[in-house]
């Protein structure tokens, strides 16, 4: 298998519509070579723990109400066009992810991460959950088939937080700007939402190599 590490954030639209490529990649080719991991790269490393309005945020960040809609009526649009229904007006808050990053990492340890992320936005772009609520996390753990009481009490607490915020600036100083980024075999970058058919010319490529005798 070749690892393929995927720099991250649950509240990232494009990293939702990535996703969505690559597993439709990964599903065509039943033989595919990955072994996926996923990692945190914050959008918003100073967002307060408990988050903010999202409307609040997105006005801040984009220069206002107008450069708001016009930045995210080119996402809804993309949305729209790989097939993905996004509830924009759902969702009132814009979290702080830490806590969904220490259940994506714990979720690695019992081999339940693609779970996990696919809940993850499935809650914040389709239900317009606060994935910052732990309550909400404990939910979606238990649902993926984790101990949702072990969770509970594990984000009582301030397990992993240091770690994986080691991780992320790690991330940054290393080169990652943005997300998704996709590192193959660490080795080859591949930064934003890539179609399916770009997958599946990666993934023969690759193919092709592990044969080469």
């Amino acid at each position: 298998m070749i690892r393929l590490d995927i720099f991250s954030d649950p509240i990232c639209p494009w990293c939702y519509i990535g996703k969505t490529f690559l597993d439709r990649a990964l599903e065509a080719r039943g033989d595919h070579p990955f072994a996926v991991a996923w990692h945190p790269f914050q959008l918003n490393p100073t967002m307060p723990p408990e988050g903010m309005d999202r409307r609040a945020y997105l006005e801040q960040k984009f220069g206002g109400k107008a450069g708001a809609i016009e930045v995210y009526g080119r996402i809804e649009q993309a949305a729209l066009d790989a097939g993905l229904e996004i509830d924009f007006a759902a969702m009132k808050r814009t979290p702080n992810t830490m806590n969904a990053y220490r259940l994506i990492h714990w979720a690695g340890l019992e081999e339940r991460q693609n779970a996990v992320v696919n809940a993850l936005f499935r809650a914040y772009f389709r239900e317009g959950r606060d994935i910052g609520d732990p309550a909400v996390l404990v939910e979606i753990a238990g649902a993926a088939g984790m101990d949702a009481a072990i969770v509970a009490r594990l984000l009582e607490t301030d397990a992993d937080y240091d770690d994986l915020a080691a991780r992320d600036a790690d991330a940054r100083q290393k080169g990652v700007t943005g997300v998704p980024t996709f590192l193959i075999a660490q080795q080859y970058v591949l930064s934003g939402a890539q179609p399916v058919a770009l997958w599946a010319q990666v993934m023969d490529e690759l193919i092709a190599k592990i044969a080469q005798p």
